[in-house]
């Protein structure tokens, strides 16, 4: 007999290998995203910082002369522009029209800069101009006209105190959307409560670090770039879903921190930064807070107007992602054609809520609210335990499944914001179903009663399962 071999299933292999793709591709884009945003966003900017089209006011005629010669030495390095004298170089700086002002005297040359500014600034400075002033045959003075606080030695304190508020604000949206339970009232009103809880302790600590001067005005600056990022984070979810994480952080992290100014200052960092820096809310609120603590309130008002711009864009999100949330129910209400399932929301960090059974009295820290519950009764009002409850979308994708414990009672979490078919069936007793909506922050409870399948011999047969009126 011929030995007969079997070939390959090669159909099934491809369709295999297809699967792993899409599996790695949905699970491992965000990890590609964040490695790839941190090469670029970071190192490109950070690994070799140059100064680029730094302003510098000199006084007297020879501004035209040391244009040139600096050009020739960092093409695009240095601004000039001419003032009239010393007094005027050091006006120029305080006024935040110069990053610097240098007096080219033959004896005594002089530089004036801020250290506000950036520490590394004020070296690359100080390094230009001392050769500057050796080649004229004099000895370099320079003078600090804006002076960090005692606590903040290398300049960088307000950096890092905006970061400690920018990050927070992003994730508190993130574990918001677990608390299923809260409207998208409460969830704003907690973004505005956390928000100003921060701001405070956030001053009060670096006022206690001696990071920053006294000025408490900073607070409600810093509040208003809280609300920035959350509410302009909150108001993405529904327009980008499971990439929402990758916006929000490309925004507010892989972009922001780049071009703030505050680890190094934006005349430093390559173009693409720069651009950005008068747009991001963080580099913003850096520039307010400068000019507020160092400069006499010199240019606080653009940067604090961009900043409430960005709260004024997320609260725009918000209200077009409630008004798409509402005809998109009113949709399904009137029975139009649903819109496909939306994946869910996925953090590297956090899990996002899924559909599933809870238990209906107990609640642990980390466990999902749940937002349908019920009780299931037999014709005389006792509790059925073990029947099962089965949540379908409204083309019938089952979504989630539980069992009625011993007081008859469910409960379910992390179903999506539509309307729900919930069903509930027992091997000896006729299903019921109903139609609920099922609502981010208002739990629903539905309730059903299931006749037996074979009325009993001194009863008349009954009708149909139904649910028990007083759904919620």
């Amino acid at each position: 007999m011929a030995e007969h071999k079997a070939e390959p299933e090669s159909g099934g292999a491809a369709s295999s290998l297809a699967t792993t793709a899409r599996t790695l591709a949905s699970t491992l884009w965000f990890p590609a995203f964040f490695f790839t945003g941190f090469l670029v966003c970071y190192l490109l900017p950070f690994h070799n910082p140059v100064p680029h089209h730094v302003d510098v006011a000199v006084a007297g005629p020879s501004a035209g002369q040391l244009e040139q010669a600096l050009e020739q030495k960092s093409p695009g390095a240095f601004d000039i522009h001419r003032v009239a004298d010393a007094d005027a170089a050091r006006d120029a700086v305080t006024d935040r029209d110069a990053t610097a002002g240098y007096v080219p005297d033959r004896t005594d040359p002089q530089l004036f800069v801020a250290k506000a500014d950036g520490y590394s600034l004020e070296s690359v400075l100080q390094k230009t101009f001392t050769k500057v002033a050796q080649q004229s045959g004099g000895q370099l003075h320079m003078h600090d006209v804006a002076s960090t606080a005692p606590g903040d030695g290398m300049g960088t304190g307000l950096f890092y105190l905006v970061l400690a508020c920018t990050i927070p604000s992003y994730i508190m949206v993130m574990m918001l959307l677990r608390a299923t339970t809260f409207g998208r009232r409460k969830k704003v009103a907690t973004f505005v409560t956390a928000g100003a809880l921060m701001s405070v302790i956030a001053y009060v600590t670096a006022r206690g670090m001696d990071v920053v001067p006294d000025d408490p005005l900073a607070i409600l600056f810093i509040f208003l770039m809280t609300q920035a990022v959350s509410l302009t984070s909150y108001g993405l979810v529904p327009f980008f879903k499971q990439f929402f994480p990758g916006v929000a952080m490309g925004l507010f992290v892989l972009l922001s921190m780049p071009s703030s100014g505050g680890a190094i200052p934006v005349q430093m960092v390559p173009g693409f930064f720069r651009a950005l820096h008068p747009i991001m809310p963080m580099g913003n609120l850096i520039e307010a807070l400068r000019g507020l603590f160092y400069f006499d309130s010199k240019d606080i008002v653009r940067p604090v107007l961009v900043i409430c711009g960005w709260i004024v864009f997320g609260v725009a999100l918000i209200l077009l992602g409630a008004w798409k949330e509402r005809r998109a129910a009113r949709r399904e209400a009137e029975g139009e054609s649903a819109e496909s399932v939306e994946a869910p929301v996925e953090d590297p960090s956090f899990e996002m809520p899924q559909p599933s059974a809870v238990a209906p009295h107990t609640h642990r820290l980390g466990q999902q609210d749940p937002v349908l519950t019920g009780r299931v009764t037999d014709q005389h009002g006792q509790p059925l335990a073990g029947v099962a409850i089965t949540v379908t979308g409204t083309h019938g994708r089952e979504l989630m499944r539980a069992i009625t414990d011993e007081r008859g009672e469910y409960a379910a979490a992390g179903l999506p914001d539509r309307f729900v078919n919930v069903i509930a069936s027992s091997p000896d007793r006729l299903a019921a179903v109903a139609r609920v909506l099922a609502r981010d922050g208002h739990p629903v409870r539905q309730d059903f009663r299931l006749m037996p399948r074979t009325a009993p011999a001194s009863a008349p047969a009954s009708g149909p399962a139904a649910p028990v009126a007083g759904s919620r």
